[in-house]
């Protein structure tokens, strides 16, 4: 199969679960291409980039300025340099009567710049994030790429975005979009109550390999502190405000732990702020952001990790964070909140504990127990890597993602000696493209 990515930004550190999907289906020997608005241009690379030369299938749009006499001199820009590569579809892109805002703010004209000229067929356009979805929408509307269009809704997507932008946002998405592929229960219901069609919904989860993660039994050193970890965006839904309470709590004890924060974001200098007011810094520390070989290292060498995920003030939640899998594939116990799909994948009191969110009092508390009681970390950590392989196991969700892309793409029409009395002449297929202005 030919299959297309649209996403935000590629590659992306903090998404390693499109490039799991990529990979894996690039070894499943089907087509990839991926299109992406924002060229990823920091030197923490993951591996895979470099192995399967994903920056060769990458192809991406000309960033659209804020300013807007910047944005029109490059939408003219745009419009001189590639009219008679393909003049209907730069015409089409801007047609504010059909695409309304997308073309009046020129978001559209700039879109459609990697497809012009080419206008290639996929048999899956797959979107990761609603409103990527919504942009899929429409690039196949204006005629810019055709196939069947797959939408993968996360977290963002289905909480702040809403909350922002209304509930009706991805109505014309259920309608035109071919299949929803919610990664948690929780969001699957979330589409339904929103409107979409349950036949149009399945839901997929984000997975992670196992084979890359070691396990490794996890047991205290002797005369040394408990190793605390967590790996995320500096972002208000991580609740590592939190986590940094909870674990300031446990030293103020007289605990002897140690906690590791890897990642970067808006929040850095207020977090850092916090960790200097509550003088911990010599037990809490910023690592900043790491490539995953150095976040593999760093999870190997701690006990538990922590992932204390809120309910963001504007509205954002967590799907599932691919970070909890992955430190329950080496063996970590951990403890999180009852957040967004997370008790779909941490069984509380099995894999390890979930506390309210924002409830920094119970937080420290499990992390107590946790530190005092090391006889369970090898039970919860055995459980947990038992549960990353029965259901999030990235080999076994990419098989059954491409059944589902097999699936999901027209089947050739078979033809027969009577005509259909459904049919009529010059009728249009499920399939045919909408039409064009």
């Amino acid at each position: 199969m030919k299959i297309a990515f649209i996403v935000e930004i590629f590659p992306s550190l903090s998404q390693t679960f499109v490039l799991n999907q990529i990979t894996g289906l690039i070894d499943q020997g089907h087509e990839v291409d991926v299109y992406a608005e924002i060229e990823n241009d920091s030197h923490k690379l993951h591996p895979d980039v470099e192995q399967y030369q994903l920056l060769d299938r990458a192809h991406y749009q000309p960033q659209v300025p804020q300013d807007q006499l910047k944005r029109l001199l490059g939408g003219v820009i745009i419009f001189c340099r590639y009219f008679f590569k393909d003049p209907a579809l730069i015409l089409r892109s801007i047609n504010i009567w059909r695409y309304g805002k997308a073309a009046k703010s020129l978001r559209l004209l700039y879109g459609v710049v990697p497809f012009l000229g080419d206008r290639p067929h996929y048999d899956i356009i797959h979107c990761h994030f609603g409103l990527l979805g919504l942009k899929g929408m429409v690039l196949r509307d204006v005629g810019a790429i055709s196939g069947q269009l797959v939408t993968t809704f996360h977290g963002v997507d289905m909480s702040q975005n809403l909350k922002m932008l209304g509930d009706d946002l991805y109505k014309p998405l259920f309608e035109a979009g071919d299949r929803c592929l919610p990664i948690s229960q929780h969001w699957q219901n979330r589409l339904i109550e929103l409107g979409c069609d349950p036949d149009k919904i399945t839901i997929h989860r984000m997975g992670i390999d196992p084979d890359k993660f070691v396990f490794r039994p996890r047991s205290p050193d002797s005369g040394q502190p408990t190793q605390l970890i967590s790996v995320s965006r500096l972002a208000e839904k991580k609740g590592i405000e939190y986590g940094i309470r909870a674990v300031a709590a446990l030293v103020e004890a007289g605990f002897a732990v140690n906690y590791s924060i890897i990642g970067d974001g808006d929040l850095k200098a207020p977090l850092a702020a916090l960790i200097e007011q509550l003088n911990v810094g010599h037990a809490i520390h910023l690592l900043g952001p790491k490539n995953h070989a150095e976040v593999l290292d760093a999870l190997n060498q701690s006990h538990i990790l922590l992932a204390p995920s809120i309910t963001a003030s504007d509205g954002n939640q967590e799907g599932i964070p691919v970070a909890l899998m992955e430190a329950m594939a080496m063996g970590l116990p951990v403890v999180s909140t009852y957040h967004s799909g997370i008790p779909e994948l941490v069984e509380d009191g099995q894999c390890g504990y979930l506390v309210p969110e924002q409830d920094v009092d119970s937080l420290t508390e499990k992390l107590k127990q946790l530190v005092q009681q090391p006889e369970l970390w090898l039970a919860m950590g055995t459980a947990g890597r038992q549960k990353v392989e029965r259901e999030y196991n990235i080999h076994r969700l990419n098989a059954q993602l491409a059944d589902l892309f097999e699936q999901q793409r027209p089947q050739p029409a078979i033809e027969v000696a009577t005509r259909s009395p459904l049919a009529s002449p010059g009728g249009a297929s499920p399939y045919s493209p909408p039409a064009q202005p």
